[in-house]
């Protein structure tokens, strides 16, 4: 099938409304190969890489409250490291570079719904220091 699993995605497309950082970054620990006493950190399955994960405030006044926060999952082989806070904001505005959504079927809950995995090759400051995205940020477009 010609169609794939996950798809490249824009910051822009994303959060139109920009991004905020809310937790620490943490190791996404691997349950099938961890062991009481002995956690095992996830490895990204193509590239081999250790993953990360960080929970996102999504500044969209639309979004619904199942939606405000979301967790990307970055691998890398060094904990990434969010951007630093700016003065008189509570959180940290982000960019993810290399961002991909892989859809999804929760179904946890009352009835199945379609959910959204976030991964990313890393993250930064949004460009030019903004605490917004800047449009279209990271598509395929930018690069030709």
């Amino acid at each position: 099938m010609a169609i794939k699993s996950k798809f490249q995605v824009s910051m822009g497309d994303v959060f139109p409304h920009g991004a905020y950082v809310v937790s620490e970054v943490e190791a996404v620990r691997d349950f099938d190969k961890s062991a009481p006493g002995r956690p095992v950190q996830q490895l990204d399955k193509e590239s081999g890489l250790p993953v990360w994960s960080v929970s996102v405030l999504d500044a969209d006044p639309e979004a619904r409250r199942s939606d405000k926060t979301v967790v990307v999952k970055i691998a890398s082989t060094h904990q990434p490291v969010p951007p630093e806070a700016i003065a008189g904001m509570p959180f940290r505005p982000v960019e993810f570079d290399g961002l991909t959504v892989t859809p999804y079927v929760a179904d946890n809950g009352s009835r199945p719904r379609v959910a959204y995995s976030f991964r990313a090759s890393g993250m930064r400051a949004p460009a030019g220091g903004s605490s917004k995205p800047s449009p279209r940020s990271g598509s395929q477009s930018d690069a030709a």
